[in-house]
């Protein structure tokens, strides 16, 4: 199996669990970072830095794997096609492999995919249920981004997102869920979807698929989740903070060590929730996954008492470090909603130090000016806001259509913040490092690389430390 596009966590992780069934399993991409770099190279799977045809000759049993990183233009990709050999997308590859004969459990929405099926896998392993899972992100307790196991479910996180360059149908679609889970909807991926509208008709194509005796558990509180929920076959259960929601929450309070919240189903108490988890958001992630392990046959209680163990996923408020006074914050966070969500999380677990908030506009939405105001309003709820260049790409967006970060500084000062526009990683350090108060913390958001500003910024702290 050769991957082309190889170190996207998805792919990444599909082909790490392709070796340890057996395959020999080969790869290459425009570039490799942690964590999925170390998983990669853990497995023994040889990843190739850009893209050379030759890589695919002779060899004769070969099968491509193309993701959706791949333009029609590809080299590799497009030499597999040319020459005949069999290639398929990821997630056809992942249907066929190991999705057959499962249980389909998919953790879709905007928002929170990836900390919620490592929620719902979790719990069902503590539980004893011996699941399969794939996770878009580093989950600690399992020790990488996916989990192969003997039991009946395999819990997938189902992006929204289109499957590849020969195939523009929603990844969610090919998964054959027969329980789903719907956190959030909200516009996003503004290269692929012109508007909101067009992402509900992505979902509500996921909704009536689930047949009839399978479940669909969704956050209601959410006017744009209840709209995708008309015509569902199966039987729909909501869940939020709102009266109305099969599943609720209340007594939700905040400690240094986590949070701690009741559960309710209707009006019966179902559990008691400890977890060393922050924020809101990260209350609905975890009553979700709740609901959708009691239709799964896990009592909630049972559920629950996973969430004392539970270790959290990399790059998902992941704490780097500490220097100089300074903790530094590694978030995924890149749609407006995550960043304002992330940065309340942040205060609630550090309320006494100085949060200051740096955004990387990287992702194919946060490049563009669709948010501009989002972004200001969702970055005024830090102390000190820092916005680096919007991340240059091959598919270059013509000037009217790139996010300003200029104008959402502004906006963020007429807000009464300090901000800042600073576009290189080594600007971003010299400023954090000469304004520290010794009482900070540093909450870092990009979908990428970063030019590994966490590591860089903590050497330099430490020296200052000195």
């Amino acid at each position: 199996m050769h991957f082309v596009g190889v170190c996207g966590t998805a792919m990444g992780s599909l082909a790490c669990m392709l070796a340890a069934r057996g395959f020999k399993v080969s790869g290459s991409d425009t570039d490799a970072y942690p964590p999925m770099s170390d998983q990669l190279r853990a497995a023994g799977i040889d990843v190739q830095k850009g893209w050379d045809p030759t890589r695919l000759q002779q060899v004769p049993d070969l099968v491509v794997v193309i993701g959706n990183v791949a333009r029609p233009d590809n080299p590799e990709a497009r030499a597999a096609i040319d020459a005949g050999l069999p290639y398929v997308s990821f997630c056809d590859a992942l249907a066929h492999f190991f999705l057959r004969g499962k249980h389909s459990v998919v953790i879709t929405g905007t928002h929170g995919k990836t900390t919620t099926t490592s929620i719902v896998a979790w719990m069902l392993t503590h539980a004893g249920r011996d699941p399969s899972a794939l996770i878009g992100g580093v989950f600690e307790n399992f020790g990488g981004s996916f989990r192969l196991g003997e039991g009946r479910e395999f819990v997938i996180e189902g992006d929204e997102y289109d499957t590849a360059f020969f195939d523009k149908t929603p990844k969610f679609l090919h998964y054959d869920a027969r329980t789903a889970l719907v956190t959030s909807v909200e516009f996003d991926h503004a290269d692929i979807y012109p508007s909101l509208e067009a992402i509900q008709d992505a979902f509500r194509k996921l909704v009536v698929s689930i047949p009839a005796d399978g479940r669909i558990v969704a956050a209601t509180d959410s006017d744009t989740v209840r709209a995708v929920l008309a015509g569902a076959k199966a039987p729909v259960e909501g869940y939020g903070f709102r009266d109305g929601a099969t599943w609720r929450v209340s007594d939700v309070a905040f400690d240094p060590e986590g949070t701690q919240f009741t559960v309710w189903k209707r009006d019966e108490r179902a559990a008691r929730v400890r977890m060393p988890l922050f924020g809101r958001h990260n209350v609905e992630n975890v009553l979700g996954a709740l609901a959708v392990c009691a239709s799964l046959g896990v009592e909630p209680e049972r559920a629950a008492r996973a969430m004392a163990d539970f270790k959290g996923v990399k790059r998902r408020q992941e704490v780097r470090g500490e220097a100089a006074g300074m903790v530094v914050v590694d978030d995924f966070a890149h749609h407006p909603t995550a960043v304002r969500e992330t940065i309340a999380a942040i205060r609630a677990r550090y309320p006494e130090r100085r949060l200051i908030a740096i955004f990387e506009p990287r992702s194919n939405t946060s490049r563009r000016r669709v948010f501009e105001s989002e972004y200001a309003d969702a970055l005024a709820a830090a102390d000190e806001a820092i916005l680096a260049g919007v991340f240059k790409k091959a598919d270059s967006l013509a000037e009217a259509e790139q996010l300003r970060p200029d104008a959402v500084v502004e906006r963020v000062r007429k807000a009464g913040r300090q901000a800042h526009y600073l576009s290189g990683v080594d600007d971003i350090i010299e400023h954090l490092v000469r304004g520290r108060s010794g009482k900070d913390v540093a909450l870092v958001m990009s979908n990428g690389g970063f030019g590994n500003i966490w590591e860089r910024l903590l050497g330099r702290l430490r020296q200052e430390a000195r």
